[in-house]
Parts: C-alpha cells; sequence; structure tokens
C-alpha cells in the first residue's frame, strides 16, 4: 500500500496532480489535522475503515448515488455533492483531494483539526483533562463537511439570483429571441441546482426523524462502550509519565460511564444537523422564490403575448373589413368601367362621376358598419 505525506507545495504533491491520481487518492487527517496522501486501492480502504463494498461504491464519483450520510458501526459514508468522505472517530478520510472543490474542504479540516490538536495537547501538559462537553471528533469533522456544502450551494443559488433578476427585469421590458433563450438557460440552471439542494435537504431531514439513524453517527460513543478511546492516548504517553496516564483512565473511566448513561441521547447531534438544516432549507426558500418570480414573469410575458395576438386579431379584421369595402368599389368601377352610355341621359360624365361618388360612399358606409357591429359584439376593443 502506498503511503506519502502531502505536502502543500512540494513537488511530490505537484506531481501527483499531474499524474491524474485523483481518481484513486484519498487524502487523510487524522485527530491533529496531520494529512497523508493514500494512493490506494477500494479493499485497502475498507480493510482500514471497516465498511462494505456496497458503502464505498456510494463514493464512487463514476456512479450516481443520491446524497447520503450513513452511519456505520466504526464510520460515517458521508456523500454530499463532491464531498465524499469517510470520517472514523479518529480520521477522516476525503476522495479526490485535488479537486478544486475540495481542497477547500481539505485546508479547513486541518484549520480546525490542528487548532483543537494544540488545545489539548495543552491541557495534556498542564496535567488537565479534556473537557467532557467537547464536541467527538467526527461531529467537528461532519460539522465541516455540512459547514461546506452548504455553503458552496448557497453560493450557487446567490449567484444563479444575481443572474436571473437581471435577466428577467430584461426579458419583461423587450421580448427578443436572445433574452428568452437566456432566461430558458437560467430556469434550466435553477431546477438542476433545486434538485442538488433538495436532495441534501431530505437526507437532513432523515436523519433527524430518526433517533436511532442519528444515534449511530456516535461513534466515540460506541467505541467508548467497548473500550475507553482515552486510554490509547495514555499509552502514547509512555510509561514515563504515570501521572498524566493514571488521571486519564481515571477521566475514560468517568467518561465511559457517563456514555453509557446517555445512549438515547442525540441532543448535540441534532442540534448541530437542525443548524445545518435551517440553511439549507434557506438556499431551498432562496430558489422557490425565484422560481416563482420566473413563473410570474412567464405569465406576464404570456398576457402581453396575448395582447400582442389579440391586436393582430384586430388588425386583421379592421383589414378584411376593408378589403370587402374596396371589394365592392372595385366591382362597381369593373361595371362602369367602359363609361356605358344611358338613353336617359346623354351627359355621360355626369352619370360616371355620379356612379363613382356613390359607390364610394356605399364603400366606406359599408366598412364602418363591419366596424361598428364588430365593436358591439366585443370583437375589438373601444
Amino acid at each position: 500500500m502506498a503511503r506519502e505525506v502531502m505536502v502543500p507545495g512540494t513537488p511530490v504533491m505537484e506531481g501527483l496532480k499531474k499524474k491524474g491520481t485523483t481518481s484513486r487518492s484519498w487524502v487523510l487527517l487524522d485527530f491533529a489535522g496531520d494529512e497523508t496522501i493514500l494512493d490506494v486501492d477500494k479493499y485497502a480502504i475498507m480493510d482500514r475503515v471497516q465498511i462494505h463494498a456496497r458503502d464505498l461504491r456510494i463514493l464512487d464519483p463514476l456512479l450516481s448515488y443520491p446524497s447520503a450520510i450513513l452511519g456505520r458501526e466504526q464510520a460515517i459514508v458521508l456523500n454530499l455533492e463532491h464531498i465524499k468522505a469517510i470520517i472514523t472517530s479518529e480520521e477522516v478520510l476525503l476522495r479526490d483531494p485535488f479537486d478544486d472543490n475540495v481542497i477547500p474542504v481539505v485546508e479547513e479540516l486541518r484549520r480546525r483539526l490542528q487548532g483543537d490538536g494544540k488545545e489539548n495537547l495543552s491541557g495534556l501538559n498542564d496535567l488537565e483533562v479534556p473537557d467532557e462537553d467537547e464536541s467527538p471528533f467526527e461531529f467537528r469533522a461532519l460539522e465541516v463537511a455540512l459547514e461546506a456544502i452548504c455553503s458552496f450551494l448557497d453560493a450557487r443559488a446567490t449567484e444563479l439570483e444575481t443572474a436571473a433578476y437581471p435577466a428577467l427585469d430584461e426579458l419583461t421590458s423587450k421580448i427578443s429571441s436572445r433574452n428568452l433563450d437566456r432566461v430558458r438557460k437560467l430556469k434550466s440552471a435553477m431546477t438542476r441546482l433545486t434538485a442538488r439542494v433538495q436532495k441534501v435537504r431530505d437526507e437532513l431531514e432523515q436523519l433527524l426523524d430518526d433517533d436511532d439513524d442519528m444515534a449511530d453517527l456516535y461513534l466515540s460513543r460506541k467505541l467508548a462502550g467497548a473500550s475507553s478511546p482515552l486510554s490509547a492516548v495514555a499509552t502514547n504517553w509512555g510509561p514515563g509519565s504515570p501521572t498524566i496516564a493514571s488521571k486519564i483512565s481515571r477521566a475514560s473511566r468517568a467518561s465511559a460511564a457517563t456514555i453509557h448513561g446517555i445512549e438515547n441521547d442525540v441532543e448535540e447531534l441534532e442540534m448541530l444537523l437542525e443548524a445545518y438544516f435551517m440553511q439549507i432549507d434557506g438556499t431551498l426558500n432562496k430558489l422557490t422564490t425565484l422560481r416563482e418570480y420566473i413563473d410570474d414573469t412567464e405569465d406576464y410575458i404570456n398576457i402581453q403575448l396575448d395582447n400582442h395576438r389579440n391586436q393582430l386579431i384586430q388588425l386583421e379584421l379592421f383589414l378584411s373589413a376593408a378589403t370587402v369595402a374596396l371589394s365592392l368599389y372595385s366591382l362597381v368601377a369593373g361595371i362602369f368601367g367602359m363609361n356605358i352610355p344611358f338613353s336617359w341621359n346623354q351627359d355621360h360624365e355626369d352619370a360616371f362621376k355620379v356612379v363613382v361618388i356613390a359607390s364610394g360612399v356605399a364603400s366606406a358606409l359599408l366598412f364602418v358598419v363591419i366596424i361598428v357591429y364588430a365593436r358591439q359584439k366585443g370583437l375589438v376593443g373601444s
């Protein structure tokens, strides 16, 4: 099993990135925030964190699986968008550490874990036992992942809002093929983003609705039920520190007893999940508001188009009426076009003028009659 320490900016890290090893690479962060790059196969990962192949397939980027936060005996399997992680009570494994969206998550995990690690070491040096109220390691790692994914989706929603509202307003003021195509693309992007946000929200809601599922995420509590996690720390301090080891041992026994007494208490995790559920729900509401604005704009555009169609129909009616009147005039002009003489009147020129004027007046009256009838029937606007 190949194992290489990742140091940002070094040739090793750049070489791994250039070779395209992200498809199989994992970054491991321990409780102190120290990083290790693992370029291993799935069997090595399954053996390390004690999960089944079906759980590891959930994290495969080539397969399409819904968002999931699964509690297993010794690990939490996390699949949220680009964040694909395995969290244990002592370490975090993140897939594709060189992905542009994963790098900020790795940096934030390192920053928080290194800060917590220094505080814990300071407490041990002062012969003090770490605070029992401190969140378990797995919850701190889970919080970073939830914060990252919620912030990421909220940022995408904000970007979409910034682009969508001006485009919708421009479409309202001027209906054109360019503006319609622009809004169509934005609506498609909004639909896809809404589906992604909805998946994360549904997963958090499902967890909050089931106390047993939340209890499965308490890895430290389950570990303390079998053995004290602090006793391992005491062993690492060696035989040269009997005082520290004895204090940690007493604290671990007291902590284990407390943990056994609150096995059904999931309040801490529930508060954590509720905070990010509210954040992702706010993002979903933001997208819902945008969808409603788009729907309102579409309704307004449809009303405008219907009004334009009505105006075209009215224009067509006017033109049809004018055509009928002119047809009558053309008929009379055609009949008398050769100035047929009349036996009762030798003044042919006067007769022609009378016919032309009379037929013109009759055509105009016919046009007026058609328009008045259409207005009375409500076929044209007043």
